[in-house]
């Protein structure tokens, strides 16, 4: 039998830490898919690259915390696997924001800036709450401290939404909106690289560790 069977045998039912966790994604993918909607309208209608990308960022998101509440309650191994994925969907969301940009580069449709500025603090404010709500559970595992890394770049992201809303309007050129966008795809690219980076380690050491505990039995 193999060492990730055996560590899939380990695993205990829900507790009330486990209910606690579950409680606590759900109400993180909520605000989620509030920012996904709220963003995604607002940049479509202020021709937002840096609010769309947002959007597909907070898209992202909400698909990882969905695999993370099938991991609660499970092995290192089913974690593993849930970050694992949650790392590969963050980079090919980043891929496809960047032919965005492009294809925005191209049109040179101006964004409207003060939209952006308000759009991003809202989503900024229920990025902290969701921050908030997931660092009482960071030791959980690899696929809650993915949520982490998630809702931080969401942070970072719509602080610089802001300040390229500012420029906007001050420059009259939708050229700083593209330059948060293509700031937007290194940090999802990164995120989702980080992500993948942890998985491998989580897994490295959960083979480890049950070598270890066989030799130890024979």
């Amino acid at each position: 039998m193999s060492s990730d069977s055996k560590n899939e045998e380990n695993e205990v039912q829900l507790d009330a830490s486990d209910k606690a966790e579950r409680r606590t994604l759900k109400q993180v993918l909520g605000i989620n898919m509030f920012q996904v909607v709220m963003a995604g309208t607002v940049g479509f209608i202020a021709n937002s690259t840096g609010l769309l990308g947002a959007a597909l960022d907070n898209l992202a998101d909400s698909a990882v915390y969905i695999v993370s509440l099938y991991a609660v309650g499970k092995g290192v191994v089913a974690k593993s696997r849930a970050a694992n994925l949650s790392g590969v969907l963050l980079i090919i969301l980043g891929l496809m924001l960047l032919g965005e940009v492009i294809r925005r580069f191209i049109t040179e449709a101006e964004p409207i800036g003060w939209a952006m500025i308000i759009t991003a603090i809202v989503n900024a404010a229920s990025n902290l709450i969701a921050m908030r709500l997931l660092k009482s559970h960071s030791e959980k595992g690899v696929h809650m401290k993915a949520s982490i890394i998630f809702t931080g770049n969401d942070m970072l992201v719509n602080l610089g939404i802001v300040l390229s809303g500012i420029a906007v309007m001050l420059l009259k050129s939708p050229l700083p909106d593209l330059l948060i966008s293509l700031i937007v795809v290194a940090i999802v690219l990164r995120g989702g690289w980080k992500i993948l980076k942890q998985a491998r380690s989580a897994r490295r050491k959960s083979a480890t560790d049950s070598e270890s505990k066989n030799q130890k039995k024979e």
